[in-house]
């Protein structure tokens, strides 16, 4: 029988693989950890204890915002704020960048960005949701308060990023860009175990994901490969939460599809929240993200801390195979990365 290795083991082993180990970013993992526990834990028993349901607010960019996702959001910072380990967060549901205090003289080296509740609508109907998180190296002097610019990065510049699928089993996956592995809850013992090592995603699968209701106001080239998924008889699969919807297609294969649409004509997601560390994970296991001007997400330089952005992410054969349905129906739009 193999040897149980929990999340805290496995951080401090690889802690040599990351590119300045000195405990800072593995004490970051170990809070998020720490962190999902928390939500996890009251995910399940929300309908107890009455977070379920809109909190009767709107978030900066218009969102509206349910009880969990303010709770997620409050327990992540909690947790980050405790360790002193990271000198900022930004969160989708903050309008502004969070300053840490500094703890113990620390002069801390890291940002954290993430989404604290992807896909919280769901939750009242009983269906998976889940943190999508990101760590950046500080661009700013470590000596000071962290600065807007330290968060303004491109998706190549990520640390470490991952989320946590809140569903029939509780699972953290993460990368270092190092390669991917996944981590299930025990609840027996509280703590993640290794569960999935090394995960590659397949060259191509069986499924597609888009909000399909949406299908007359997406462009005509996107109309096009959805016709085309459809001919090859793939099948429809679309939960409303990425995290939920990603994390399928990297076992299975497939694509993840969200086009701008009328409403949302620079996409929906966010570039910093969902997009950057969802890609950053897909491609570690080999697959690949690109938004609808074909230009590679990791690639696009930020502008705001809630710019929107298309995408296509998943097996790298679709995602390929998509690109050049794009091509041929339309005309790329320059980059501006």
């Amino acid at each position: 029988m193999n040897r149980i290795v929990t999340l805290d083991e496995f951080i401090i082993h690889r802690q040599k693989d990351f590119p300045f180990a000195s405990g800072e970013l593995t004490g970051l993992l170990r809070d998020i950890g720490v962190a999902a526990k928390i939500v996890n834990r009251e995910v399940n028993k929300a309908g107890l204890i009455n977070i379920l349901g809109v909190a009767g607010e709107e978030n900066s960019t218009g969102d509206t915002v349910q009880k969990l996702d303010l709770f997620a959001n409050d327990k992540l910072i909690d947790c980050l704020k405790n360790s002193g380990e990271c000198c900022g967060i930004a969160s989708e549901e903050n309008e502004h960048y969070i300053e840490m205090p500094a703890l113990e003289s620390k002069n801390s080296k890291y940002v954290v960005v993430f989404d604290p509740l992807d896909g919280s609508s769901n939750i009242d109907v009983n269906v998976s949701v889940g943190t999508i998180f990101g760590i950046y190296r500080r661009k700013s002097d470590s000596s000071g308060p962290c600065q807007l610019e330290d968060f303004l990065q491109k998706g190549t510049e990520l640390v470490a990023a991952g989320y946590v699928i809140y569903g029939t089993s509780t699972i953290l996956v993460y990368t270092t860009g190092r390669g991917v592995n996944g981590f299930t809850l025990d609840p027996s013992i509280g703590e993640f175990c290794l569960s999935h090592k090394d995960i590659k995603i397949p060259e191509r699968g069986s499924y597609y994901s888009v909000n399909q209701g949406y299908y007359l106001k997406f462009d005509v080239e996107m109309r096009r490969y959805i016709d085309h998924c459809s001919d090859l008889n793939l099948r429809l699969r679309y939960i409303g939460s990425m995290v939920s919807d990603v994390h399928r297609i990297l076992f299975q294969g497939g694509i993840f599809l969200y086009p701008n649409t009328r409403k949302y004509p620079q996409g929906k997601l966010r570039l910093l929240y969902e997009c950057n560390p969802l890609a950053y994970v897909v491609e570690q296991a080999g697959g690949k993200a690109i938004n609808c001007q074909l230009n590679r997400i990791l690639d696009i330089k930020p502008k705001t801390l809630h710019e929107r952005q298309t995408i296509a992410i998943g097996s790298p054969a679709m995602v390929d195979e998509m690109k050049a349905f794009v091509e041929r129906y339309s005309m790329p739009m320059p980059f501006e990365g």
